[in-house]
């Protein structure tokens, strides 16, 4: 029994794939938080754009 515990516990495989999980979480973090702090200048730029194309549309 102890040694399937010890097996268990020094047993490696997965653990890429766990990091994997946590890089790619810690980018989709990064990017909702730009994005959050970008959200009034994004709002801005297409609401110029908006206009623009609806200026030169009349």
């Amino acid at each position: 029994m102890l040694d399937k515990v010890t097996n268990f516990l020094r047993d490696e495989e997965g653990a890429s794939a766990v990091e994997y999980a946590l890089i790619i979480g810690l980018i989709a973090i990064a990017i909702i938080v730009v994005l959050g702090t970008m959200s009034g200048s994004l709002q801005t730029l297409f609401g110029n754009a908006a206009t623009a194309l609806d200026g030169a549309a009349n």
